[in-house]
């Protein structure tokens, strides 16, 4: 069960209702009536750690008499950010469902000044839904009570409609991701947004025909070569298009890395290596996330079109290997470096076709997301890395996100690209144009999560729209390897469909 909208009280309001509980949060609660204040002091009587740890205190004055004290630490720090209000938030779901509540209201409280905390209260009932959520396998298995809520009243001013309609995008990325590889294989995967958009305003097309495939995108193709003998593993993409009403005023192409599971093929992972790799379908769910978003929405003059490219990177005695070469779909040469460099090549032809379509469409910018490099886990912790274009930069798309993520509490990070980059995946014989890796983990490659990027660009035809170019096309590659899930635990970390608030915020934030 998804949350329903959050319904916006004013404080007075608490006092009707059904409502069963208030968590209010904040670094510390003195600003609260006179009346919450004696509750509180009274309590510190007996435990000194109240208003300093989660606590639920009896409340008279409270809804349903129970009052969740959720404190989010000091707040004047030169490293906090509005991000302390989503780790309390989501820190409190699981002490106010025990205390029995059914129907909490949710507040924030002793909020600094500033641009940068402005969203306090959004990001706070972000948070709260995080740790609400439970994977879809749990939910098809137990029914949807296993959520502790179905809502969430919010005291204060945050509008509705944005926020659930964020939120809703957000729980498509996790169910995506965080399903187990034969219920959200290839094929059900596509079953899975076909049902996520039924009734919006977005299209959705499977392609799933082998001959069209292989046509259209013959470097997925390679890595799913092994894939096409099991039936419920076959490759599919799926294409979503939105086109909002009135004159188009930006264009946005995206596309989603969407390995359902990979063994690294035949450079198989070893040594445990391959427990977790059902979430490496990370990409694809955060762009199904920003679109469904969207869907809610329905944004005038934005035209936006999303490939999903949903493989298994299979091994068996037809797995394509390294060594081979490969032509893309924009005819650029492709030498194999290692198969579990699977990633940028799914999303290499649907980019080069978006990039075809991006040409003659009005401010366009394109953009790939993946679970793409375990540098990119190292080099920015649990942040999203942009890795831009010069176009992308210039025209201040980049930045765009990069201010989204901070005011909403999804933060990304800068990482240029460089020359360095593209030497290193320049071709080597006059047999190949470029290079798809190198043979070692990128974790212990100089500059593993930024030279993707110039491949990406190399073969799927970006080259040729650079800044001095006629057609200059911003593109950004988003690596979040890093934030796609909680604590960096693949196998059993929350996904947390980065960066779909952060996107939201910088183009559906009007």
């Amino acid at each position: 069960m998804a949350l329903a909208a959050p319904e916006v009280l004013t404080f007075e309001a608490l006092e009707g209702g059904d409502w069963d509980a208030l968590i209010v949060i904040g670094p510390n609660f003195s600003e609260l009536d006179s009346d919450y204040q004696a509750a509180i002091q009274n309590a510190k009587m007996f435990d000194a750690s109240v208003g300093e740890t989660l606590s639920v205190l009896s409340c008279e004055v409270a809804p349903g008499n129970r009052l969740l004290l959720a404190p989010t630490g000091p707040l004047d720090r030169d490293y906090d950010d509005v991000r302390r209000f989503y780790d309390a938030a989501r820190e409190a779901v699981a002490r106010v469902a025990a205390s029995g509540a059914k129907k909490p209201a949710l507040m924030v409280t002793a909020v600094p000044t500033g641009a940068l905390w402005n969203k306090a209260l959004a990001s706070a009932y972000f948070g709260f839904n995080q740790g609400n959520y439970e994977s879809l396998e749990a939910r098809e298995h137990h029914g949807d009570d296993v959520e502790p809520f179905a809502t969430v009243g919010v005291v204060g001013n945050v509008d509705p409609s944005f926020v659930k309609s964020i939120e809703a995008g957000r729980r498509v990325a996790r169910d995506i991701c965080g399903t187990e590889p034969e219920r959200m294989s290839p094929k059900r995967a596509a079953e899975y947004c076909q049902e996520a958009f039924a009734g919006t305003s977005v299209s959705v097309q499977v392609i799933d025909d082998r001959m069209q495939l292989e046509h259209e995108y013959p470097l997925l193709c390679a890595v799913a070569r092994a894939s096409f003998e099991v039936e419920k593993q076959l490759p599919a993409v799926v294409r979503l298009e939105f086109e909002g009403e009135g004159p188009i005023e930006e264009s946005i192409f995206l596309v989603g890395k969407g390995i359902t599971y990979d063994t690294g093929g035949a450079d198989l992972k070893t040594g445990g290596h391959m427990a977790g790799m059902s979430r490496d379908k990370g990409g694809a769910a955060a762009v199904a996330g920003f679109v469904k978003a969207l869907a809610g929405l329905n944004p005038k003059g934005v035209k936006v079109v999303a490939e999903l490219a949903f493989v298994r990177n299979n091994i068996d005695n037809f797995a394509f290997v390294a060594d081979e070469i490969i032509t893309g779909r924009s005819g650029v040469r492709v030498r194999i470096g290692n198969t579990d460099a699977e990633g940028r090549l799914v999303m290499a032809d649907p980019l080069a076709k978006l990039t075809e379509e991006a040409v003659s469409a009005t401010n366009p910018s394109l953009y790939t997301i993946a679970t793409l490099t375990g540098h990119a886990a190292l080099a920015k912790g649990p942040y999203a890395a942009l890795v831009p274009n010069k176009p992308a930069m210039s025209k201040g798309y980049v930045q765009r996100i990069l201010d989204a993520g901070e005011s909403w509490g999804d933060g990304v990070e800068l990482s240029p690209s460089r020359r360095e980059d593209f030497d290193f995946i320049r071709g080597r014989t006059k047999a190949d144009d470029v290079l798809s890796s190198n043979n070692g983990p990128s974790a212990t490659t100089v500059r593993g999560h930024q030279f993707p990027m110039a491949f990406l660009v190399a073969v799927a035809g970006l080259d040729k729209h650079g800044q001095n170019s006629d057609t200059p096309l911003p593109y950004t590659h988003i690596d979040i390897a890093g934030s796609g899930v909680e604590g960096g635990n693949w196998q059993h970390g929350k996904p947390s469909a980065s960066p779909v608030i952060a996107l939201a915020g910088a183009f559906l934030d009007k």
